[in-house]
C-alpha cells in the first residue's frame, strides 16, 4: 500500500459530510475523489473538503485509479450493487449499515471480495468508539458479576413522508435497518448470537416498521430487550444488569458520552469516554491499519458478525412478514 491510504466517498449526503471532516484527523489518509449522481452535488463537495477529483457518476468513481479505499454512504437500499461496483474495479471498501438489505446480498458481496483478495467492511462507526471499548472491558472484568439482562434502545420522531428514506420500502425504510441495527449489533457484539427471538412491530402505511420490539433468549438464561422507533424520541440508553451490579452506557447511543457504574452497595461511580471529531475517525483509522498490514476484514468488525447480524434481522422481519421489493425481483 502507499505511504497514505488514498479515500474515495462514493454518495456525498449527511453522514458523508461528517465522515469527511473526521478523515482529516486521521493519519495516513488522503481524501482524493467523490462521486455523485449529480455533478454539481459533487463539484461542491470536492470544493468544501478541497478534495481534487469529482465525477459525475458512480461508475467514473469505481473506475478511478489513484484510489485505494472507497467509503460507501448511499442509502442501504444501493449497498449491495454499490459495493459490487466497487469491487467490479478492484477497490477496497467501508460501507455504510446496514451493510446490505439482507444477509443473501452480504453473503455475496464478502464471498467476491475475498476472492479478489479486497477489504470490506461494515461501517458500524459505535462499535470502534472509547466508551464501547470501555464497556466491553467492564464486563469482561466481571464488574457486574454475570451478565443477566441487558435493554437498549434508538429512535428519532420522523416527520411522515412516504417518498423519505426511512418510510419507503424501495429505499429499504423502516425502523430496524436504519436505526434498530444499534441496539441490536451492540447486543451482539457483548451478549453473542440468542437461542430464540421474539419481535412485534407496528408496519405504518407505506408497509415498514415504525415502531418494532425484538426479545433476545439465550440458552444461559440471559436476555436482551432492544427497540426501535421511527414515531418518537427515545431515551437512546443501553442498561447492563447483572448479578452484582449495572452498568448504564450514556446517551445517546449512537455515540456515548460515558458509563455509569453501579455495583452493589456502592456509590455510582461515571465514567468518561470522550471522543474526537465527530466520531468518524476510529473506524476510519480501523481500515487504514488493517490495509497497511494487509488484511481482508477487521477482527473488530468481521465479515461473520455482518452476516449474523443481516441473518438476525431477516429472521425478525420474517416474523413481521415485511419483505421489500427488491427482495421479490
Amino acid at each position: 500500500m502507499p505511504s497514505k491510504i488514498r479515500w474515495g466517498i462514493l454518495g456525498p449526503g449527511a453522514i458523508a459530510h461528517s465522515f469527511a471532516e473526521d478523515l482529516k484527523r486521521v493519519e495516513d489518509a488522503e481524501l482524493v475523489a467523490v462521486g455523485s449522481r449529480d455533478a454539481q452535488r459533487a463539484r461542491s463537495f470536492a470544493q468544501k473538503f478541497d478534495i481534487p477529483h469529482a465525477f459525475d457518476s458512480y461508475q467514473a468513481l469505481a473506475r478511478f485509479e489513484d484510489l485505494d479505499v472507497i467509503y460507501i454512504a448511499t442509502p442501504h437500499s444501493r449497498h449491495y450493487e454499490d459495493m459490487l461496483l466497487c469491487l467490479e474495479f478492484n477497490k477496497h471498501i467501508l460501507c455504510e449499515k446496514s451493510f446490505t438489505i439482507n444477509a443473501r446480498q452480504a453473503k455475496e458481496v464478502l464471498r467476491i471480495a475475498r476472492q479478489k483478495k479486497l477489504f470490506v467492511m461494515e461501517a458500524m462507526w459505535t462499535r470502534f468508539l472509547p466508551a464501547i471499548f470501555k464497556l466491553r472491558q467492564l464486563l469482561q472484568a466481571g464488574e457486574i458479576g454475570r451478565l443477566i439482562m441487558m435493554t437498549a434502545d434508538l429512535g428519532f420522531n420522523f416527520p411522515f413522508h412516504p417518498d423519505h428514506r426511512v418510510f419507503n420500502p424501495h429505499l429499504g425504510g423502516g425502523a430496524l435497518l436504519d436505526v434498530g441495527i444499534y441496539p441490536l449489533s451492540l447486543c451482539h457484539y457483548l451478549m453473542g448470537v440468542p437461542d430464540e427471538l421474539t419481535t412485534l412491530a407496528y408496519l405504518g402505511q407505506t408497509n415498514v416498521d415504525e415502531l418494532a420490539s425484538v426479545i433476545f433468549k439465550y440458552q444461559d438464561g440471559r436476555m436482551a430487550n432492544l427497540y426501535a422507533s421511527l414515531r418518537s424520541n427515545t431515551p437512546s440508553e443501553a442498561v447492563f444488569m447483572g448479578t452484582e451490579g449495572v452498568i448504564r452506557l450514556l446517551p445517546p447511543l449512537y455515540r456515548p458520552t460515558g458509563i455509569s457504574l453501579k455495583k452493589s452497595d456502592q456509590q455510582e461511580q461515571l465514567i468518561k469516554a470522550e471522543w474526537e471529531g465527530n466520531g468518524y475517525l476510529y473506524e476510519a483509522r480501523e481500515v487504514v491499519r488493517c490495509l497497511k498490514q494487509g488484511k481482508l476484514e477487521s477482527a473488530i468488525m468481521p465479515h461473520e458478525d455482518t452476516i449474523t447480524i443481516m441473518e438476525l434481522m431477516d429472521s425478525i422481519r420474517a416474523q413481521w412478514g415485511l419483505t421489500y421489493p427488491m427482495e421479490t425481483r
